[in-house]
């Protein structure tokens, strides 16, 4: 019995070896599998099964083909946009796969239109190519013929420790003559070393390294040293390392902090400056005043459906054209009720009030109670990256820039023209303007006009940060009417400051406060202020005062 279980042991033992044997000579012949063409390669994606075989295709792609060949192969897979036909298996880039949509040939690039989806199959992968796929198009990237693509791949490699990746960039550093690709090389080069390397010193100089940089893995790679059981020489650098860092996080969360408020305060100053003609130079309590904001961003939307195919340009031409719709429905307003109320606010009040709801209903009435989205121009997407702590957004620093543009322009009208002059003449003394000859009459038309298109052009600007409604402007004449009393009555420079200051104190207080409770508290602050200087930041002197 003894024997017979000693046999049957001895004949286990052998078939596992027999096993082992052929699993390792067919592992070894995968991993030295070879292709002899393009084609080959094409075909095998098809009908290959095996991991490691998909693997060897991919190293041959990059290893025997052109960088743009290889790509135009490698991407589409990696994307999911990989199909094959079934007839006669040739291989197709389908970026929607629907009956009706295009597909690319990879072979000759020509197109066809789907006619029928079961004739294409699509080419699967899993994780693990995925990731061989990636690492296989940065190896190409980094050794790319233009430098921002060098840099852009470098970058995108940050904090990754395959050893094939690490021995590609340290090739490239050798070889790399841009200063900017070559530091970013170091820099991953460093981060990669803090984390394998078991010297001392080794890591000691990566961490110097790294710890000047801006970028984010930088931060996970010290926070790992700190919490390893590194040698504690190691673990106090990689401490004052990421203190460090963390001091640039806060400089540059503080910048963007005051960018934000700048953009914030400029939307503020846009929304208040017309209002502070109106309000500040003619008395007038305008409560249709964001009305005429609503106005001129419908008429950014309108241009836009008259222009579809030219964005960039509707939107510079909306800015005059929104000047003149809001300036002549200004007049009109003007003309038909508020020149039989001057010298009574509280009907003006009322009176203004009941034109913004008739505005709102008339909106609604002829584009629907809907909101309208507003394109934005390619020119004024995306984000200016001063590094990758801080970036700015295009369209809030168009609009900061924007904001100077619309305040210098009034303050040269205001100072320079004939209209400007006999405004200043009116607001000062009406009765002396009268006798020397001024249109008193005129001038206030003109003065509502010019305060009712400006609101238009802010809500241009404004079309390009929010969606475009009959209820938008509603959001907006609290705001402008604290801007100009919290400025100064009349005053286009307190109107300045007083914008810029509120967007500015807003967005200090939202990081801990709330959106909402750092709008109460810069109401609660304007009352305060209110009730020490009546007049605001820079009262009006003189007889202007009066």
């Amino acid at each position: 019995m003894y024997l017979v279980k000693i046999s049957i042991l001895k004949k286990t033992i052998s078939l596992v070896v027999l096993f082992l044997g052929l699993t390792v000579s067919q592992f070894s012949a995968a991993q030295t599998e070879t292709f002899e063409s393009f084609t080959e390669v094409q075909s095998g994606l098809i009908t290959a099964k095996k991991g490691s075989t998909k693997q060897a295709m991919i190293e041959w792609l990059a290893n025997s083909l052109d960088q743009e060949k290889a790509k135009s192969l490698l991407q589409p897979w990696l994307d999911g946009n990989l199909y094959f036909r079934k007839d006669d298996q040739a291989l197709f880039v389908i970026d929607n796969f629907k009956e009706g949509q295009n597909a690319q040939a990879i072979a000759d690039q020509s197109i066809i239109t789907i006619s029928n989806k079961r004739d294409f199959s699509k080419i699967r992968t899993n994780n693990s190519l995925r990731s061989e796929i990636r690492d296989v198009l940065a190896r190409m990237d980094i050794s790319a013929d233009d430098p921002a693509v060098r840099l852009a791949a470098v970058n995108s490699l940050l904090g990754t420790s395959s050893p094939k990746i690490m021995a590609a960039l340290s090739e490239q550093y050798d070889l790399e003559n841009d200063s900017e690709v070559q530091e970013a090389i170091k820099l991953a080069l460093a981060i990669n070393q803090v984390k394998t390397s078991q010297n001392v010193a080794e890591q000691l100089d990566a961490i110097d390294i790294i710890s000047a940089s801006t970028q984010s893995e930088v931060y996970g790679a010290l926070n790992q040293i700190i919490h390893s059981d590194a040698d504690e020489s190691v673990i106090k650098a990689a401490q004052l390392g990421l203190n460090k860092f963390q001091q640039k996080q806060s400089l540059y969360g503080g910048v963007e902090t005051v960018f934000f408020g700048l953009s914030l305060g400029s939307v503020l100053v846009l929304a208040g400056i017309g209002l502070a003609i109106t309000f500040g130079v003619m008395g007038v309590i305008n409560m249709a005043h964001g009305e005429l904001i609503m106005i001129g961003a419908y008429t950014t939307y309108v241009m836009q459906q008259l222009m579809p195919n030219n964005i960039g340009a509707a939107l510079l031409l909306s800015i005059p054209a929104a000047f003149v719709v809001s300036g002549l429905v200004g007049i009109l307003i003007e003309r038909t009720v508020i020149r039989r109320l001057y010298g009574r606010p509280l009907e003006t009040l009322l009176a203004t009030f009941g034109i913004s709801l008739i505005l709102q209903q008339a909106v609604r009435s002829i584009f629907s109670p809907l909101n309208r989205s507003v394109s934005t121009p390619d020119w004024m997407s995306g984000a200016l990256n001063i590094n990758p702590m801080l970036s700015l957004t295009y369209n809030r620093l168009y609009i900061i820039l924007f904001c100077f543009m619309v305040f210098l322009g009034l303050l040269a009208v205001l100072k320079k023209t004939p209209l400007g002059l006999q405004v200043r003449a009116v607001s000062q003394n009406r009765s002396m303007a009268r006798a020397m000859g001024v249109r008193s009459e005129r001038v206030d038309a003109m003065t509502f006009g010019l305060g009712s298109g400006i609101a238009g052009i802010a809500g241009v600007a404004l079309s390009q940060l929010t969606n475009v409604g009959p209820n938008m402007g509603q959001n907006y004449i609290i705001d402008s009417f604290m801007v100009v009393v919290f400025g100064g009555v009349g005053n286009l420079w307190g109107t300045l400051v007083a914008g810029l200051s509120l967007g500015l104190f807003n967005k200090i207080l939202e990081p801990w406060a709330g959106a909402v409770l750092a709008k109460i508290l810069v109401l609660v602050f304007i009352i305060l202020f209110i009730q020490k200087r009546p007049k605001g930041l820079f009262p009006q002197r003189g007889r202007a005062a009066e």
